[in-house]
């Protein structure tokens, strides 16, 4: 019965009957006030009325078989899950009508048939958001310690193939506030909704999780644990496995014999840590160089531990990339030392296979970058970093169409997602030739700079409006008057030399000087 009303609420039935029966309520009642008007007879309304409820089935009928797309009505058993037209989703951007006339493009190019939603996940996958756990000790400075171990166990559900888990940076927007488990379902359009509690008092901690039905907020499972805090890192393995075991189809019993990881003997160590990954969330330069402080911390205390060396070098690459290092070789070779000790200490680091794959981008050797990425995504494939990254990646190799679907699926992923998606997204619209669609992308960028400008400088001109493309143009130089086209493209980590000529012409097209 349950799956029937889900089969029914997918195929928007219930929406359809409900607004029939208030359009039709609000028919019959204008067709009584014009009967009297025109002093018309009785059976007038009633047979108005009659025909009104003759054609409710047929609505039922039609909105059970039938499905609205970008094409027109399609049968729903011919429908790809990606075609069906997606309801409108905030991500807090700004309002397009503010946007100048030439930056807008049409409702017909916004649902253009290059760039529909992909259908990013299997329905049947089942889907959960982990909502930051609630710091009940009283303590403000023991924050770090409830949001470190949301974030743990994000990680680690994310860990497996079987599950969608919505990132850390898309739930912990809800952090601080009171919110109920089937708005957060609704919102971010998951099954499952974990909240919990952690209660730090000296050597002990008490965690309390619950899992929630997100159409219901039933209780699916509910646990508390009482522990010294050196066990604290198989209370978070009991609380992954037990979320896992309870989900719709139980995860086969192969995965809990996934390999059983204790980052650190040292607490402190494994506290400073979680103390720099939350200041390098910020992305702050004073909280880059305190997250820096905190993880050189970690590691003087335990040399060993390959998490701390991996986010040491996040921490250093987000300053060199922000142009924060005071000296660039310098932090670039710190970033190659440590992810390189990371991955020695800890090959089955996700997030140092990511970060190795980036650097290797950066230096065109295209297969070891390959390698990693691959070998990241293999490891956690719902982090939404990596996901993005993989969509990056596959433009780069020429492949643009591929990665369109990944970035889209690392925005499904994270709601919430940082704003450079955007960026990430029209570049493989440009490169797949799909000029309005990385128009619409990157009018998104709250605040572009020169190579945003220069990107839809590029795309209007292929798109052929040279005068607007000549606006952007004078944004590139306004913002770098020493661009210049032979200088840019090469910067770029296209492999396919079609793709760099392919951005060189749109930018000459556009009037950007190529000396």
């Amino acid at each position: 019965m349950r799956s029937f009303f889900q089969e029914l609420k997918r195929r928007h039935v219930i929406r359809v009957a409900a607004i029939y029966i208030a359009l039709g309520w609000f028919l019959v009642e204008v067709a009584g006030f014009a009967a009297d008007a025109f002093d018309a007879p009785d059976w007038v309304v009633q047979m108005f009325s009659i025909l009104i409820l003759l054609g409710f089935p047929l609505v039922l009928v039609g909105a059970w078989a039938f499905e609205m797309t970008p094409e027109g009505l399609k049968v729903d058993r011919d429908v790809d899950r990606g075609d069906s037209i997606p309801p409108p989703v905030s991500h807090g951007r700004a309002d397009p009508q503010q946007a100048p006339e030439h930056d807008r493009v049409t409702a017909s190019e916004e649902t253009s048939s290059d760039d529909r939603e992909a259908p990013l996940v299997e329905a049947h996958i089942p889907s959960i958001a982990v909502l930051p756990f609630v710091n009940m000790s009283g303590e403000a400075e023991q924050e770090f310690f409830a949001d470190g171990l949301t974030e743990d166990i994000i990680t680690e559900l994310s860990r497996f193939h079987e599950l969608l888990v919505i990132s850390r940076t898309a739930v912990f927007v809800h952090k601080g506030k009171p919110v109920k488990p089937q708005a957060i379902a609704r919102e971010f359009n998951v099954d499952y909704v974990v909240e919990g509690s952690v209660r730090k008092v000296d050597d002990r901690v008490r965690i309390t999780v619950q899992l929630i039905d997100g159409e219901t907020e039933a209780h699916a499972w509910a646990e508390r644990y009482d522990r010294k805090l050196e066990d604290v890192f198989a209370i978070q393995d009991e609380v992954t496995s037990a979320i896992v075991a309870t989900l719709p189809g139980r995860v086969e019993a192969a995965h809990q014999d996934r390999v059983q990881r204790k980052p650190t003997e040292n607490l402190a160590a494994y506290e400073y840590v979680l103390k720099g990954k939350l200041l390098h969330h910020k992305t702050d330069q004073q909280a880059n160089t305190e997250a820096l402080d905190m993880l050189d911390r970690a590691i003087a205390l335990d040399p060993n531990y390959a998490d701390a060396h991996a986010w040491k070098g996040c921490v250093v690459g987000q300053a060199w990339i922000r142009n924060w290092c005071e000296d660039l070789d310098a932090g670039l070779q710190v970033i190659l030392q440590e992810l390189q000790t990371a991955l020695a200490l800890d090959d089955n680091d996700a997030d140092v296979h990511r970060m190795i794959a980036a650097v290797k981008l950066n230096f065109h050797e295209f297969d070891q970058a390959c390698h990693h990425q691959e070998r990241a995504l293999s490891l956690n494939p719902n982090s939404d970093l990596i996901v993005v990254q993989q969509g990056e990646l596959l433009t780069w190799l020429g492949q643009p169409e591929e990665g369109i679907d990944w970035i889209r699926k690392a925005m499904r992923l994270n709601p919430y997602h940082p704003e450079r998606f955007w960026s990430h997204l029209g570049r493989a619209q440009y490169t797949a030739r799909h000029y309005k669609d990385a128009i619409q992308s990157f009018t998104k960028l709250m605040a572009p700079d020169h190579t945003h400008h220069a990107f839809l400088a590029a795309s209007w001109a292929q798109a052929g409006s040279a005068e607007t493309a000549s606006g952007y143009t004078h944004q590139v130089l306004q913002c770098e008057p020493g661009f210049n086209v032979d200088n840019y493209v090469p910067s770029l980590h296209y492999k396919q030399h079609s793709d760099s000529e392919h951005l060189r012409d749109g930018l000459i097209k556009a009037g950007l000087p190529k000396k």
